[in-house]
């Protein structure tokens, strides 16, 4: 027993070096080096299982394949370059935005803003009958129930009929995916693989990290990305979250690439495989709408995702109206929100009245208060479950995309976003953001601080688990 506890505290010290290293707030660090040396049966394997923050497999597997070295992406590159519009050419907001994304934003794109899963999944299934040469799915989510073989039987039609069909699902997310759910499209042509980040040394005991984009592409020329997982939940036939409110976008035109780039380096790291030569790269123009697909993820040097919402509350000068389903903030993206509101600027939150998580949901309570003495405007949403996940700046610029307003989105999933700079977009967003205000209520000091002892305690409590919600 002794010699047990020794080299349990040894791998306690040894693991709290770890730690010091390569934990990314100090206040994480601080609290994993104290329970690291103090119970270290319990810490080693919560820390090896939730405590990093950085997937370095996947940073390896990135710098490998290193598409600046590709000579066919350089060529891409230069064929992109007269599709800038004037805004992105000098320094300022969007050159910040665009070394996030190391990508540019681009324009000559038609966007579609597609609300809810009935018009998703309609624009979705049309795109799917008009590819010709390959689609590209990647979900969070798959549910092996009636939208999920809708979803299943129109893939490997497509694959029979000559398409070439790659599909990529999250472990964690999917993970009561039946295995009869691959095989049934692997024997239509289908290739299919998980997305785990368990694979490769040192990542043998993650499980903290998450795969979360919902991308689909056909033939390099349309996209589509947002909210929607794959699920009846998601079409309103689930009576717990009916009406199920949630946002997705349509992307046809250059800009599509970003997503085949984004799912590029997913697929490589599920398969090993390389696509780049496989893929068409099409830069014709479909419209005049100016997108910038900004994916983020714990392989980033940066905290991608926290930094893009920083920069979009930081740039409005009118308003920033953000939607989240899960609100857990990082205390720069608190700052920049306060700092937002005492400027004068028209701050508003959108969040559920009912959630699926009561960790979560208890941890965005604690912020409210705070945030509401700033002059912050926030609404719950009453008509069933909102999963939206968008922002809106002034009447210039709109985010669709996957990330939430939490710790998760920040640094442990892989998110992908997409930033259309247009004005008449910008219109439809507000537009959209005023029909669910019109669904809503608002949240007033007074009934938070009207809130029993119990759930305010609770609250509380939660936010010790923030870095990980």
């Amino acid at each position: 027993m002794a010699l047990f506890l020794l080299l349990a505290h040894l791998l306690g010290l040894l693991s709290s070096l770890h730690a010091l290293m390569h934990v990314r707030t100090a206040q994480g660090t601080i609290a994993w080096m104290v329970s690291l040396n103090t119970l270290p049966l319990a810490a080693v394997p919560a820390y090896w299982v939730f405590g990093r923050s950085r997937f370095e497999g996947y940073v390896i597997a990135r710098q490998a394949r290193d598409l600046a070295a590709d000579p066919q992406a350089r060529a891409l590159g230069e064929r992109l370059a007269p599709l800038l519009p004037d805004f992105a050419r000098g320094p300022g907001v969007a050159l910040a935005g665009q070394r996030l994304a190391r990508l540019p934003y681009l324009g000559g794109n038609d966007v579609e803003l597609l609300e809810d899963g009935e018009a998703t999944f309609r624009s979705l299934f049309a795109g799917i009958e008009r590819a010709r040469e390959y689609l590209l799915v990647q979900y969070y989510i798959v549910r092996d129930d009636r939208l999920g073989r809708e979803l299943r039987d129109r893939l490997a039609a497509r694959a029979r009929d000559g398409v070439k069909v790659r599909f990529l699902y999250d472990e964690i997310g999917s993970s009561g995916l039946p295995r009869s759910y691959g095989r049934s499209l692997t024997a239509a042509g289908v290739e299919v693989a998980r997305f785990g980040t368990t694979r490769g040394p040192g990542n043998r005991f993650q499980l903290n990290f998450r795969n979360h984009r919902k991308i689909v592409v056909a033939d390099g020329q349309e996209g589509w990305v947002g909210g929607l997982n794959v699920g009846d939940e998601y079409l309103d036939r689930d009576p717990r979250t009916a009406p199920w409110r949630d946002t997705h976008l349509r992307i046809a035109g250059p800009a599509a690439l970003g997503l085949q780039l984004s799912f590029l380096e997913d697929w490589h790291w599920a398969t090993g495989d390389l696509l780049s030569q496989q893929l068409r790269w099409p830069v014709a123009a479909r419209g005049d709408h100016a997108v910038l697909v900004l994916s983020s993820g714990p392989a980033d040097r940066l905290e991608t995702a926290s930094l893009m919402f920083q920069q979009a509350i930081h740039t409005a000068e009118r308003r920033i109206w953000i939607s989240t389903p899960y609100f857990v903030p990082d205390s720069a993206v608190l700052g920049a929100l306060n700092l937002a509101a005492l400027r004068g600027v028209d701050v508003r939150l959108l969040l559920p009245t009912r959630s699926d998580s009561r960790v979560v949901d208890a941890a965005a309570w604690a912020f409210l208060d705070p945030l509401l003495a700033s002059g912050i405007r926030v609404h719950r949403y009453e008509r069933g479950f909102l999963h939206a996940k968008q922002f809106l700046v002034d009447d210039l610029a709109a985010g669709v995309g996957t990330a939430n307003l939490d710790n998760r989105s920040f640094r442990l999933n892989f998110e992908v976003t997409a930033i259309v700079a247009d004005p008449r977009f910008a219109g439809e967003v507000a537009a959209m953001f005023e029909r669910d205000f019109a669904r809503s209520r608002p949240v007033t000091r007074e009934e938070v601080a009207a809130r029993p002892l119990r759930q305010r305690a609770f609250s509380r409590a939660a936010l010790l688990f923030a870095p990980i919600l």
